[in-house]
């Protein structure tokens, strides 16, 4: 698409243009890639371990009013340092979210269960850099958007269990392309975001109504004393984005001036 806008926002840009002044004015920021944290797929799912059969009364009858899960495909497996199966993926995933996080934990939208941000292969623990049969261990992250805690749980491949659990505040990773979207639909429907959808109507001739006509990417953005209004003052203990959309097979538009606090689901602008 070769018009662009100056109307509105009046940054309707071409597509390295927007890139060199992103960098420029925001240093320090480091850009999460289109493969981002959010590539292997949902992450809102209860427990998926065994559990033990219902307990038995002294005449063998089984007890009432109880359902067994049932278990964990184990799927296909990888080898020593192997990336992570797809299976494997899904399966640490449904470990970790055992029924205490699922039930008291929120996600970017507000539903039951934490945000799910990656799954990676964990690094060998002292003692098993040279034994080609240590166990394989995977690491979980989830942002709990109730308390706004960075979740980090340890899973071993070979048990089945969780081993090591850990949770942060005021650690702001990259986001996951859900929180993009949802930053964006904050966007669309606040009243700031008025010129956001006329340059998208001046790209495309069509409304923007909706997160998935653009292409999405962003940067955690953290307070800076004095250089924003005071309702973000709490960028970095909250989840707070500036987004970059793209007109799907069109131009950048540059919304930097806009940070949406995903924990407290506002809209603000940057002070000029």
């Amino acid at each position: 698409m070769r018009k662009i806008v100056h109307r509105h926002l009046g940054k309707v840009v071409a597509g390295a243009a927007i890139a060199v002044a992103g960098t420029a004015v925001m240093v320090g920021i480091t850009l999460p890639g289109t493969a981002g944290a959010d590539d292997t797929g949902g992450g809102k799912t209860a427990s998926g371990q065994s559990v033990a059969q219902a307990g038995q009364g002294a005449d063998g009858a089984v007890a009432p009013g109880v359902v067994e899960k049932a278990p964990v495909a184990e799927g296909e497996k990888g080898k020593g340092r192997d990336p992570l199966t797809d299976d494997e993926i899904k399966r640490v995933e449904q470990i970790a979210v055992n029924p205490q996080l699922l039930n008291a934990s929120e996600d970017v939208e507000g539903d039951r269960g934490p945000e799910r941000l990656t799954v990676d292969l964990a690094d060998p623990q002292v003692g098993e850099l040279d034994d080609p049969n240590a166990p394989r261990r995977a690491n979980v992250t989830f942002y709990d958007y109730r308390d706004d805690t960075l979740v980090t749980r340890t899973v071993d491949l070979d048990s089945g269990k969780v081993v090591a659990t850990g949770s942060q505040h005021g650690v702001q990773p990259p986001l996951s392309s859900a929180e993009y979207a949802e930053a964006a639909s904050l966007l669309i429907a606040d009243p700031l975001g008025a010129d956001l959808k006329a340059d998208y109507k001046d790209a495309t001739d069509k409304e923007l109504t909706d997160p998935n006509q653009l292409l999405l990417t962003g940067a955690v953005y953290r307070a800076v004393p004095g250089g924003q209004p005071t309702v973000l003052d709490k960028c970095g203990e909250h989840r707070c984005v500036r987004l970059f959309p793209k007109v799907k097979n069109g131009p950048w538009i540059d919304a930097r001036a806009f940070v949406i606090d995903l924990s407290a689901r506002k809209v603000a602008k940057l002070e000029s």
